[in-house]
């Protein structure tokens, strides 16, 4: 006999006012559907995590629960980021549910793909990766920006899944694993492909968001980026070395043209080549101060062990 699995969806939120309950609607429905096929537990969960939002976010997962009995809620004390309140709601809802499935609010991901991922799981797999197929749905520098990230952490020699975001299934096993990994500077596409339990991927197909605006403004993917690179590799801090020894070829050939112009006697316009090489000396001083500064910051986190982050209210 097929084992019945409790799910819980966990979807973290940051000013969802608009969609909440469009999202709500569409993921009972899914919900009642997969019940009907006995594919999930009727005691499953849809969890809403408030990341600290200043609207009516909260007030309205409040009403949904006290609407609907699968609907829970997991209010933080502050906002403390997309990753953050996603482990937020991993941590407490496998506590609850065999499963633990993490999709934006937005639900531009494929819900579909929810009873795929329980049949991975249910076939053997402890982690289903969600790939976007396609990503019509996604404006084209998020699309282009997206997969040149990916390129760059394939270079940097990151272990990640291509074209994965945030939308994955972990079975209760994996989340117990993913526990252990004690980190601050959170980066959860590049931490839970080094679990190394069995996993599989799914097709998903990205829509266009139906209400409301992203709240993933550019500088905040970026600063993800920045974060998954600089979290799981030291190669930019080796880059810093060949620069330095290309910039000293620059150097030596510079200082070669130089003495032949001194020697021979040629008027040499000496502002324009040494404003030059102060700026492109300068510039790689800068770039190299400022990688070495981020695995600084990010040392100075850890070291600090403070908390990722602190719930408020659980209903």
């Amino acid at each position: 006999m097929t084992k019945i699995v409790t799910l819980a969806v966990v979807l973290p939120c940051y000013n969802e006012e608009a969609v909440l309950h469009h999202s709500a609607e569409r993921l009972l429905s899914l919900f009642d559907n997969m019940m009907e096929q006995q594919l999930i537990a009727t005691d499953s969960r849809i969890v809403f995590v408030d990341d600290g939002s200043i609207d009516q976010t909260w007030r309205i997962i409040s009403e949904l629960h006290d609407k609907y009995p699968l609907v829970r809620g997991i209010r933080l004390a502050g906002n403390v980021g997309h990753q953050n309140a996603i482990m937020a709601g991993m941590k407490i809802a496998k506590e609850w549910a065999d499963a633990v499935i993490t999709i934006d609010a937005d639900l531009q991901d494929d819900i579909e793909c929810i009873p795929k991922m329980v049949k991975e799981m249910l076939a053997g797999n402890e982690i289903v990766y969600s790939i976007k197929s396609c990503r019509k749905g996604d404006p084209v520098i998020k699309r282009l920006s997206a997969q040149a990230f990916y390129k760059v952490q394939n270079m940097m020699g990151i272990k990640s899944i291509y074209n994965h975001a945030d939308f994955r299934l972990m079975t209760r096993q994996a989340l117990n694993m993913l526990e252990e990994y004690d980190e601050r500077n959170l980066y959860l596409r590049g931490i839970i492909p080094q679990i190394g339990l069995p996993s599989t991927t799914v097709d998903d197909f990205i829509s266009q968001r139906e209400k409301g605006k992203s709240k993933y403004t550019f500088s905040r993917m970026f600063s993800l980026a920045v974060d998954g690179i600089t979290s799981f590799s030291v190669k930019p801090l080796y880059s810093i070395i060949y620069i330095g020894l290309f910039f000293l070829i620059i150097s030596t050939l510079i200082g070669i043209h130089t003495l032949y112009a001194y020697l021979s006697g040629q008027t040499v316009a000496g502002w324009t080549s040494i404003m030059l090489s102060i700026w492109i000396v300068g510039s790689f001083i800068l770039i190299a101060l400022g990688i070495t500064c981020i695995y600084i910051g990010k040392i100075f986190n850890e070291v600090k062990h403070r908390p990722l982050y602190h719930v408020y209210e659980i209903l």
